[in-house]
This record gives C-alpha cells, sequence and structure tokens, in this order.
C-alpha cells in the first residue's frame, strides 16, 4: 500500500466504528462506470455503490444540478415550502400510479415509515391489526422496524426481541400467500426481486397471489423496490412488470444517484388516513435531494434512459448465459436489466477479492450469490470489457480447468 492508502485505513480502525468489513482498497475518483484507486489503478464498476450511482461517477448532468443547488439552497426543514418536493412527488405518483410521496433519507427509513403507516391506517379504521406476512429470503433493511420484516437469523438474533407479529412464508409457494394472510393481517411486504437474498425475482402468479389474498381480507401490500426500483430492471418499478398492485412502495438506492434520499409512495387509500403528525423526518426531502433525484428521473424518462436500461439488459443476460457455459460453477443466472445474480455451487466469497485483483467491483450476498449492480449508463462495450475481467476472476478461483 502506499502512503496515503495506509495512514486512510490506519485512521479509520482507530477511530470509525468497525461495523464493516471493508476489502482492502481505497477509491479515490470516478468517471462514468470507471473507479480509481489511491494508486491510481482503474477499476470497472459493477456495483455501483450497492445499486446507488444509476448515473456512473462524476456524471456531468448530476454534477451541474447538485453544484446549482449547493449555490441556491440545501435545506430548510419540512416546516416550510420549496419549489422541488412537489414537483418530484408528482414524477414518482405519475410514474407509481400511487397519488402521495412522503421523502425520507434512505430506503430502510422508507421500510420503517411503510410499516408505520400501514399500523395508522388500521388504527384510524378502529382495528387491531399488526400482523405483517414477509417472505423468507428477505431483507429490508437494519432498523428495528425493517429488521423485523428481514428474514435472516444472523443479521435478527443479536437484537432480538424485534416486532412481534411477524409470519414468514416461502416466496415460491403462492398458495402459502393465500393461506397466511387473514383478517388480521395488516399487510403483506414483499421485494419484487429479492436482493440480498440472492436476486430472485418473484413470479407473476405470486405476485397475483398477494393480491388477491390482500383483495380478499383487506390486507395492504408493501412493495420494497428500494433495490428493483427507480429504473434498475428496464421499468419504472419492477412490481408493474409481475402484476403486484402495492397500496405502498419504498424507494432508495438509485433515486438519488449517490445523494443520500428515500421515499415511501403511498395510495389515496391509505394517504386518507395519515394526518399531520404521524410521521416526519429532519433531513427529508431537502433541496439538494430532491434536486438529484430529479436529475436522474430526467435522465429515465427524457433521456431515454430507461429504454436503454432495457436493451442492456438484454445484451447483459446473454453474456451471463454465456459466462455460465464457460464455467461448470455457475448454477444459475437470473434478475432483469442491470439487476443480475450469478448463482455458484461454492461460496462466492472469494470472487469479490479475486475481481479487485482483475479490475472489476462487485459483491457477494446470499453466501453463493455473485451481485452484479452496474450504473444504468454502462455501454455494451464496457460491460463486455467487465463481464471479460469476472470470467477471468472466476477462471483464478477455480482453476484453468473449469472454464471451457
Amino acid at each position: 500500500m502506499t502512503m496515503v492508502t495506509d495512514n486512510i485505513q490506519t485512521l479509520e480502525s482507530r477511530h470509525v466504528l468497525q461495523t464493516y468489513r471493508r476489502q482492502p482498497v481505497t477509491f479515490v475518483r470516478g468517471k462514468g462506470v470507471y473507479l480509481y484507486d489511491a494508486e491510481g489503478r482503474e477499476y470497472i464498476d459493477l456495483l455501483s455503490g450497492i445499486g446507488v450511482t444509476a448515473l456512473g461517477h462524476a456524471h456531468d448532468g448530476l454534477v451541474r444540478a447538485i453544484t446549482d443547488q449547493a449555490q441556491t439552497l440545501v435545506h430548510t426543514s419540512n416546516l416550510f415550502f420549496h419549489p422541488l418536493q412537489g414537483q418530484l412527488a408528482a414524477r414518482l405518483t405519475s410514474l407509481s400510479g400511487l397519488e402521495r410521496a412522503f421523502f425520507c433519507n434512505s430506503g430502510t427509513e422508507a421500510i420503517e415509515a411503510s410499516l408505520k403507516f400501514a399500523r395508522r391506517y388500521w388504527h384510524t379504521l378502529g382495528e387491531s391489526r399488526t400482523e405483517i406476512v414477509a417472505l423468507e429470503e428477505s431483507f429490508h433493511g437494519r432498523t428495528i422496524g425493517a429488521l423485523s420484516v428481514t428474514s435472516d437469523e444472523h443479521y435478527r438474533a443479536p437484537f432480538e426481541p424485534l416486532l412481534s407479529g411477524v409470519k414468514w412464508i416461502d416466496a415460491n409457494k403462492p398458495a402459502a400467500v393465500l393461506a397466511a394472510v387473514t383478517d388480521k393481517t395488516a399487510a403483506v411486504i414483499v421485494e419484487p426481486i429479492q436482493g440480498e437474498g440472492g436476486v430472485r425475482p418473484l413470479t407473476p402468479a405470486f405476485a397475483a397471489a398477494v393480491n388477491e389474498a390482500c383483495a380478499r381480507t383487506g390486507a395492504l401490500v408493501i412493495a420494497d423496490e428500494v433495490q428493483s426500483g427507480c429504473g434498475r430492471t428496464g421499468y419504472p418499478f419492477y412490481s408493474a412488470a409481475i402484476g403486484l398492485k402495492p397500496h405502498l412502495m419504498a424507494l432508495g438506492k438509485a433515486l438519488g444517484a449517490g445523494v443520500p434520499i428515500g421515499a415511501t409512495l403511498v395510495s389515496s387509500e391509505v394517504a386518507a388516513k395519515i394526518v399531520a403528525g404521524d410521521h416526519g423526518t429532519t433531513y427529508g426531502g431537502n433541496l439538494l435531494a430532491c434536486r438529484a433525484a430529479l436529475c436522474i428521473i430526467d435522465e429515465l424518462v427524457g433521456g431515454g434512459l430507461l429504454s436503454h436500461v432495457g436493451r442492456i439488459g438484454t445484451h447483459f443476460e446473454s453474456r451471463l448465459r454465456e459466462l455460465a457455459s464457460r464455467h461448470s460453477v455457475i448454477k444459475d443466472v437470473r434478475g432483469a436489466g442491470v439487476m443480475r445474480g450469478i448463482e455458484l455451487s461454492m461460496d462466492a466469497a472469494a470472487i469479490v477479492p479475486a475481481g479487485l485483483k482483475r479490475g472489476v467491483v462487485v459483491n457477494r450476498t446470499a453466501e453463493n450469490v455473485i451481485r452484479l449492480l452496474p450504473p444504468y449508463v454502462i455501454t455494451e462495450a464496457e460491460l463486455d470489457e467487465g463481464l471479460d475481467r469476472l470470467d477471468q476472476a472466476l477462471g483464478d478461483i477455480t482453476g484453468k480447468g473449469d472454464a471451457a
């Protein structure tokens, strides 16, 4: 390591709470789909900050927007009006079909708001319905409410007792949701594509069962689109692709393209049961965050980026299936748009450092899945180069004889 890198990592080891197992690389700048470390080495970014930097790094339009906003007005609090929240809410509600938006700072906060609003809905109706139906292999965040509907015991056990009344079902069994949802169920919460659970898309059949069960009982549908939403799959929100009909939708990650922002979108039926003071946030929906979110929506809709994600997604799938034909260790490839998972027949932990050595940034999740979340702006040539580097990294960890 250079002295600069050594000093950065030493300083963190002494003063930063050690809640992360960081890879031994220090990124200092980026442009487009490329990152550069403190030694000047180049990497192709197929992770985009865990699905966040959707416009790539140092995107000219985003830089102009947030620079202009920082020079004008960054924050005033939610005690006052400002020009951008209404604009952003109008764009999001138009894209989603849900009539209202609440702005916060992250996807986890958006989940917390969704859970609160679901409880408030039933409280207003005078019914004590607090049970939540959630999915096995789910991940919704690390705050207490979000953690309560996250299935992995590794995340949950140190912080129990969590919220009570959560019922777990198998996402592969539509009949399970029909049986689980009753007149005691406040809401069903699902990720249209389970991200941390291994990039597992829900089927239209399961979505139809959720819709049917909730229509029958009056239970609300919460769609966690934090990772799958905001254009990542080639759809504004993946709920529409599988026919899911949510009453509440949680957004985050790509919504601000790197500037922290989250949102909970709410149907008019639920919104009618929410009153002033039921929820709040100091930073949520500030001008800087809203300006960034408006920038990415402009690029998605007016700039043709949504169509680009659809096209690049087709190429992505083709290249991943080609990769699978070359490496017997690959059991499955799945996902949509630029949200893809490669399931291995072995633990995928070794692929992350192997990828860094080859100059490509990827992520391991669900123990044996390589998760790929590149920036939306990635070109076919850049994607090909990134996957070529991943191909080499797979060969490094499995042995050259594994590649056909």
